[in-house]
């Protein structure tokens, strides 16, 4: 922990500068991909389960990597890590203007739930915040198994990402999304398209996939094979997409 007076503090912690979930008043909560080096020199991982989808990942390069919102994010990082229970009491505050009424929070579109205490801190805010929703796409699985699936807060939905370390361990019934080299060969897999709103995600049917990012290097090095089948690979065994029905996290 650093001291308060050094603790950065990012003016507003929420965006809704991506126009294609703004449309849908979806606001955005955004940590560093995979790991970030903090200004003292410390490193935190901050997506401990990914797997196959690292090196394809669209947060490392492009916009995400512009100096500007580059900081914003390491900033967003080092706020929670030096100072949660500032973070979760401004976080609940900012969540409780009238903007926020019946509107929908991404927990995460870079990042993920790197520690228990983490995931607790959110899972309070979401209890103390019932007029607004949160969803998150999340490689956390043993996490998920341990501190939501038993009992979650009613406004908060999720859907496994593949891709992950941890895909052996998913169950039929556990709802996953799958990321696919074109658009046009998830319905071919028997998946559902989330492209016309992403809270399709965790609202519409499942299993969910959407297309990759379009940058021609990453699309070279994922070929035709989704993340899940990458990770298969990786794993030495069988994809099965099949295996996959949708469940209602009650």
């Amino acid at each position: 922990m650093t001291d308060e007076a050094t603790t950065v503090r990012p003016a507003r912690l929420l965006s809704n500068a991506n126009r294609n979930l703004a449309r849908h008043r979806i606001w955005t909560w955004t940590l560093p991909a995979l790991a970030a080096r903090l200004p003292d020199g410390r490193t935190v991982r901050t997506c401990e389960g990914a797997g196959a989808c690292a090196s394809l990942c669209f947060a490392r390069v492009g916009s995400y990597q512009f100096p500007a919102v580059k900081a914003r994010h390491i900033r967003n990082l080092q706020f929670v890590v030096d100072d949660l229970d500032g973070w979760e009491l401004a976080m609940a505050q900012e969540l409780s203007h009238q903007r926020f009424r019946a509107a929908a929070v991404r927990v995460h579109d870079s990042g993920d739930f790197f520690s228990d205490e983490y995931l607790c801190a959110w899972l309070r805010i979401m209890a103390a915040t019932p007029g607004t929703r949160f969803y998150a796409y999340t490689k956390e699985l043993p996490r998920f198994r341990r501190l939501v699936e038993p009992k979650s807060p009613p406004n908060f939905r999720w859907v496994y990402s593949l891709g992950s370390v941890h895909d052996a361990a998913l169950r039929p019934g556990d709802r996953v999304a799958d990321v696919f080299a074109e658009e046009s060969d998830i319905a071919a897999a028997g998946f559902h398209s989330q492209a016309e709103c992403d809270l399709l995600a965790v609202d519409g049917p499942a299993p969910v996939g959407m297309s990759a990012n379009a940058l021609p290097h990453l699309k070279r090095r994922q070929g035709r094979r989704t993340f899940g089948q990458l990770q298969a690979d990786q794993d030495g065994r069988t994809y099965r997409p099949a295996a996959f029905r949708t469940i209602d996290h009650a």
